[in-house]
């Protein structure tokens, strides 16, 4: 079970218990007589326009050998393939800055006004200043006098925001921690794992948004020849084309390999996928579902982004585009990730919802901590801080579908904390669906917007929707009979 505590503050999650019982288990869908193996060639940057296939192919050698994704005969019977995403990447042993000792988490919550918040980020600045060597003293004296200036208008905002949610914060995590340090879960010393963070292979460089942008070069696609939804099935080719112009589905109780580019992608059993950008999300509506529950973590725009010219964002405009009134079923349950910057949560709040007809009801944080149970930053940090926004908001409409929809779910409470170690990947977000189980009823239909994984049971849209089903973030780990 990924909730490994449930207190009146919130869980304490097990991220990768939860994506390793997701079902990576590739059963006779991938087995074939001897000497037959999947292809598992690798294409490098060149290579990325290549057709894709979803299907196995024939080995040339007389003595098969066996790679990720291939499946072995063993006494005539096909072997299953178990697959775990790699622990490596949830090994987060130490805080990436350690907090002062009287900030640390055991200490307790002390109480602080926003003037001495204020006062602590200006000496933060100091002592990092001073780390630095005399060549950079110059550089570093700038710093400090530019930060030692006001705080502008949105710093003001923040810690303001900060202030009034820390000690919620604080607290809860604590009890969260204890129970966790109790059970086992979490440990005050960890034996340091054999550690491979930055040794995901290169090849891993075929951008899926790029192939999303290349997408749009395709001839247009006839909507009424066109089938709304492929089921992924053995021995079958889907070229790109098809794969960007339709929900990709995985009706079956394994998981399924496909390849891309020359690339190979584990895809969970009973789970649906779009891989598109927010241009060509007509797929989705095309496949005429209503949506019970709809998580979006959109690409924000921020100075940061702007700068590194590394990721994707969205303007604000453009995130009040998505046909979230389309997707949704009645009362449906709507939950938005939100960067510190208080102008996206009051815009998500007083803008986005309105504007999709949903009503905010509360705002939950998710917590990031270490193995030994510590926030991976100090809490009052002002460069970033340790927790992330949820903001939750039902869709409004016909007050009798609604209560009927609500009857035998608990209302959605305010200040909830998620609490986990998180995947020192990027932006691999914890999953949301056994905390949620609370306030849903079962087998409903569950969105995920700007996914980057998939889950059992949803349907993902993304142009990175298959970033993290690379089957190179996980490890064979046995042959099942």
């Amino acid at each position: 079970m990924s909730v490994v505590h449930r207190l009146t503050a919130g869980w304490l999650v097990d991220h990768l218990s939860f994506i390793n019982k997701c079902g990576y288990e590739i059963c006779d869908s991938f087995a074939h007589p001897a000497g037959v193996t999947c292809n598992s060639s690798v294409t490098s940057t060149e290579d990325c326009h290549s057709t894709s296939t979803f299907a196995p192919t024939l080995s040339s050698s007389d003595s098969p050998t066996y790679g990720l994704g291939d499946a072995i005969e063993t006494e005539g019977k096909p072997a299953k393939l178990r697959y775990v995403f790699r622990e490596e990447f949830f090994d987060i042993s130490k805080p990436h800055i350690a907090a002062a000792p009287e900030e640390q988490l055991c200490q307790g919550c002390p109480e602080v006004s926003l003037t001495e918040i204020k006062a602590d980020s200006n000496r933060e600045e100091y002592q990092e200043g001073g780390k630095s060597d005399t060549g950079d003293s110059v550089a570093t004296a700038r710093k400090k006098r530019k930060r030692k200036c006001v705080f502008n208008q949105g710093e003001l905002d923040a810690l303001e925001y900060h202030s009034k949610v820390r000690k919620l914060i604080w607290e809860g995590t604590l009890h969260l921690v204890q129970e966790g340090l109790k059970s086992g879960f979490l440990h005050h010393t960890t034996a340091k794992l054999n550690c491979r963070k930055n040794n995901v292979p290169q090849h891993i460089v075929c951008g899926l948004a790029e192939l999303c942008e290349m997408a749009k070069q395709f001839p247009a696609v006839n909507e009424s020849d066109h089938q709304a939804v492929h089921v992924l099935e053995d021995e079958t080719f889907h070229p790109e084309q098809d794969l960007l112009s339709c929900v990709m589905k995985n009706s079956s109780n394994c998981a399924k390999i496909i390849v891309l580019m020359g690339q190979k992608y584990l895809v969970p059993p009973r789970s649906s996928f779009l891989l598109s950008d927010i241009s060509c999300l007509q797929p989705l509506l095309n496949y005429k579902k209503k949506y019970d529950v709809i998580v979006i973590d959109p690409p924000w725009e921020n100075k940061s982004v702007k700068r590194s010219n590394r990721y994707s964002h969205l303007s604000s405009w453009q995130i009040k585009q998505i046909p979230v009134p389309a997707l949704a079923a009645p009362n449906c349950l709507v939950v938005t990730w939100v960067t510190n910057r208080q102008k996206h949560l009051r815009f998500v709040k007083d803008e986005l919802y309105p504007h999709w007809s949903v009503k905010p009801l509360a705002e939950w944080h998710w917590v990031k901590i270490t193995r030994a149970g510590e926030f991976v930053l100090p809490l009052d940090s002002l460069h970033k801080k340790p927790y992330e926004v949820l903001v939750l908001g039902r869709v409004q409409g016909d007050v009798k579908e609604a209560l009927r929809k609500s009857e035998g779910v608990l209302p959605i409470p305010e200040h909830q904390l998620i609490v986990s170690i998180p995947c020192s990947l990027h932006s691999h977000k914890p999953p949301l669906a056994a905390v949620l189980a609370e306030f849903i009823k079962p087998d409903v239909e569950c969105l995920e917007l700007f996914a980057r994984n998939l889950q059992p049971g949803w349907t993902s849209w993304g142009n990175e929707v298959l970033k993290f089903q690379h089957i190179d973030y996980f490890t064979l780990l046995q042959n099942e009979n």
